[in-house]
């Protein structure tokens, strides 16, 4: 039976509005900054064997990972109505340990799940050596609580004695707990959003079209790949370094092109590393999904389909998909940036002008812990935005979160709220963006005040090898980490971990974008 194109663009849209909902959801109960200011979660919809069919315009590196961890926890557990689970294990198609994924079944009958609905969010502590569980680990085991695929919910009812499990080793029990109710609070908005779908349409009309928007996403991709030239694309950039002793660690592809299929072939990256830096096999299968994804202008859903036409080859062990007890909590928000700064490059010799110069490639992570007026302990987490590359159309946006990342800042009102921190400076780094025919995005400047004493852990890329640019485009220039220690200022490596006390200051300087085209 062939789909009727109506009917078609009616699901796709009903689809995906069920997933902005649940994201709406979330983002209005939630108790984190992180996630009620920042909204750094996403949401999405699956099938009974856990392919996604629509997803909300989320966090990319969330969103292609997460089929992964529902397929884990279809493996693991039985789940019945009223049952949800919960995961946050990277080696378990998690990313790393602070984004948790709570997944939950459709069912109209007794009869087994006819869909599940799943979000992911960021939880600005899950416990570990440092606050805001980002640190410059060389061991998952120093990063946080790993929770492996479990019911979370059962028969409708939270589990509790999981739940004070999981609030005794997490630094900041009331707003984590605050966080994963409204986690389940999304997951029963797109239940019974589903149900409604079915009541209106039947299950065999929402199953049917749940699978045409599958073959169409997949179908659009295939007819866009036919009119890449074949042939075999390279490209290669370096990590900085690992945080601990590890530097200029290489990430490279080979993408072959051939008819209506794509090979991306990451096996020749350097073996994993000491440090945190580490991704695993879900991220770069994230990455894959949202580069060429973003090559199709059509309205299409983000779906299964697209990683049909899609072969995706790593080597166990290395920089991009490391074996466990790997330290991964950086890989997640830094190494996935230059895994899409090496496909988006590699692509640039087969589409050079369709694909930008490179954007900033780093999150630049900052946390900052400690026990604040009220004697309660305090965890914020924030990434920081900058400049976008530059196309063979325009200039590159500046101050901006680009590529993997999805969020927003947190508002300087909600942070002095929430937080003993002062921002006294946040504006754009003029003139950082590569200069071209087309110049780069310009970077940002924060700088916080610490008003009781904390530690501080950053996480940042793009320190000491430059964001490209592209056909005779300009770099943007690197970032800069400083902190204010006894009245004096003092340069900080791309990752450090330090306690500062109340008067000091630390001062992000985040990258430029690259430029495109040579300056006439």
């Amino acid at each position: 039976m062939n789909a009727n194109p109506i009917l078609l663009e009616i699901f796709k849209n009903r689809f995906t509005s069920i997933a902005e909902e649940m994201g709406v959801t979330l983002n209005r109960t939630a108790f984190s900054p992180n996630i009620k200011e920042r909204r750094d979660f996403s949401c999405a919809i699956f099938n009974q064997n856990g392919d996604m069919i629509a997803q909300a315009a989320h966090i990319p590196v969330h969103l292609g990972s997460m089929p992964l961890s529902i397929k884990s926890i279809i493996t693991k557990l039985q789940l019945n109505p009223g049952d949800m689970a919960i995961l946050n294990d990277p080696f378990k198609g998690g990313t790393h340990l602070p984004d948790v994924t709570i997944v939950a079944p459709v069912f109209l009958e007794d009869n087994g799940p006819i869909f599940y609905v799943a979000n992911r969010a960021h939880h600005a502590d899950i416990g570990g050596m440092t606050p805001g569980s980002m640190p410059l680990s060389t061991s998952i085991f120093q990063e946080g609580l790993i929770i492996p695929p479990l019911k979370i919910v059962r028969k409708g009812k939270i589990e509790q004695s999981l739940m004070d499990f999981i609030l005794n080793n997490v630094r900041t029990p009331y707003e984590r707990e605050g966080d994963f109710a409204a986690q389940i609070m999304a997951n029963l908005t797109g239940i019974r959003r589903v149900l409604e779908l079915i009541n209106s349409y039947g299950l065999q009309k929402v199953q049917q079209y749940a699978s045409f928007l599958i073959d169409y996403s997949e179908k659009i991709l295939r007819s866009y790949l036919k009119e890449i030239k074949d042939g075999i694309y390279e490209f290669e950039d370096y990590m900085d370094d690992d945080g601990v002793n590890k530097e200029n660690i290489k990430i490279k592809v080979k993408i072959k092109i051939y008819g209506d299929n794509v090979t991306i072939d990451f096996s020749e990256s350097d073996p994993q590393v000491k440090g945190s830096i580490n991704s695993v096999y879900s991220i770069a299968l994230s990455t894959a999904l949202y580069v060429f994804r973003s090559l199709i202008n059509e309205d299409i859903p983000t779906n299964a389909g697209l990683l049909r036409p899609i072969k995706l080859i790593t080597k166990k062990g290395t920089i991009v998909d490391a074996s466990f007890p790997a330290a991964v909590a950086g890989g997640n928000v830094e190494t996935s940036q230059r895994l899409v700064d090496v496909l988006l490059g590699a692509l640039s010799k087969a589409l050079p002008e369709k694909i930008p110069a490179a954007s900033q490639g780093t999150m630049n992570n900052i946390t900052i812990g400690g026990i604040d007026e009220n004697e309660t302990a305090f965890t914020y987490y924030e990434t920081i935005g900058g400049g976008m590359g530059a196309s063979a159309f325009s200039d590159g946006e500046s101050a901006i979160h680009s590529h993997m990342t999805n969020t927003l800042n947190t508002p300087i009102e909600a942070l002095e709220f929430s937080y003993p921190l002062m921002v006294e400076e946040y504006s754009i780094r003029n003139n950082s963006g590569g200069k071209g025919l087309y110049k780069g995005g310009d970077g940002i400047i924060r700088m916080i005040k610490i008003l009781k004493d904390a530690e501080v852990t950053v996480l940042s890329e793009r320190r000491k090898f430059l964001p490209y640019g592209l056909n005779g485009g300009e770099p943007g220039k690197a970032g800069k980490n400083m902190i204010f220690v006894k009245g004096e200022w003092k340069k900080m490596p791309g990752k450090f971990h330090i306690n500062l006390k109340a008067g000091d200051k630390v001062r992000i300087e985040t990258p430029g974008g690259g430029g495109y085209g040579k300056q006439k």
